[in-house]
């Protein structure tokens, strides 16, 4: 196929639906997929460019569910130009001393190991195609850089993905692979909709947060996604103006 090419995982909504819409719009051929197929449907339904849109159901955290995947991506499309690594889970906020081994595991196989799993595979396809090359997004957050209280699994996920980030920019420099990561603070989805009536502070205290239009986030996506192959943004945050960041401890 002569257009480019992109997967976006966990695309049945929030921030994976907004990047997928985006990619859309901007002409891209986007392989949506999320263990959901009415959500990945009802992404693209909403997009006026469904001939350019592909619904493939996997599940992250299973090896064979990746593979499944990334071979249906190689059949139809012949090659990969975008991985936007997104797909991810949370638990409710819990203190450390109370957090089981189910929930940290819960986070940790989908946040991290099928953030490793579909980056691998991506990897490897951009590896060995031809022309050779690709650009492979991650999801970071901004609690890769600082923690909410009670994130345990999530904070210590995200930080791993930016070493993840380093290393695949690192050996992904041989084949022409660039690697990135986005870090969004408080993009308006069913997921933060908390925050708009309260969430835990570092003092004790639960309040309500600023949030931002989640289109913001597809538009950094497209830009990211759109930088020629010898540019990288390697780091990039976007958030609400007035969340508490810089402040937040």
């Amino acid at each position: 196929m002569a257009m480019r090419t992109a997967v976006v995982t966990g695309a049945g909504s929030g921030v994976g639906r907004a990047a997928a819409l985006a990619l859309l719009a901007e002409g891209w051929f986007v392989v949506l997929t999320g263990r959901r197929r009415e959500a990945l449907d009802e992404t693209i339904g909403l997009s006026a460019a469904v001939d350019r849109a592909l619904a493939v159901t996997a599940d992250v955290a299973d090896p064979a569910s990746v593979a499944a995947l990334f071979a249906r991506v190689s059949e139809v499309c012949g090659r990969l130009d975008l991985l936007f690594n997104n797909a991810g889970n949370n638990t409710p906020s819990t203190n450390f001393g109370d957090l089981t081994f189910e929930q940290w595991t819960h986070v940790i196989d989908v946040n991290l190991n099928g953030a490793f799993l579909c980056a691998n595979a991506a990897y490897r396809m951009m590896r060995d195609q031809t022309p050779q090359g690709g650009r492979i997004i991650n999801n970071g957050s901004i609690s890769a850089h600082t923690p909410r209280p009670g994130s345990a699994p999530y904070t210590a996920t995200k930080h791993a993905i930016t070493g993840l980030t380093k290393t695949i920019a690192l050996d992904g420099r041989v084949h022409n692979i660039a690697c990135g990561q986005i870090d969004i603070g408080n993009a308006a989805t069913p997921m933060t909709r908390r925050m708009t009536t309260g969430v835990p502070q570092a003092d004790g205290s639960i309040r309500a947060e600023p949030t931002m239009d989640v289109e913001v986030v597809g538009r950094t996506i497209v830009y990211m996604a759109g930088l020629p192959a010898d540019a990288n943004a390697m780091f990039l945050t976007v958030m609400a103006t007035s969340m508490p960041y810089a402040g937040r401890g």
